[in-house]
């Protein structure tokens, strides 16, 4: 590449787009963490409701002796 390529100056313009670009693409990598965060946090709160249940209906005797 020549070096009139690399050094042309951008408009104020141009500079803005990328800027928005770069502030979308940085927000969608953050919601992205979140819900996976949330999703993960959901399932273990399940899994521990799960084996809540089974230990109080186990104490109870509500759940068949195999």
């Amino acid at each position: 590449m020549s070096d009139d390529k690399q050094n042309l100056p951008l408009t104020d313009a141009q500079i803005e787009a990328i800027a928005e670009r770069a502030a979308e693409v940085a927000l969608n990598k953050v919601y992205a963490d979140v819900g996976k965060n949330v999703l993960k946090r959901m399932a273990w709160l399940t899994g521990v409701a799960v084996i809540g249940l089974a230990l109080w209906l186990a104490g109870n005797g509500s759940l068949p002796k195999g």
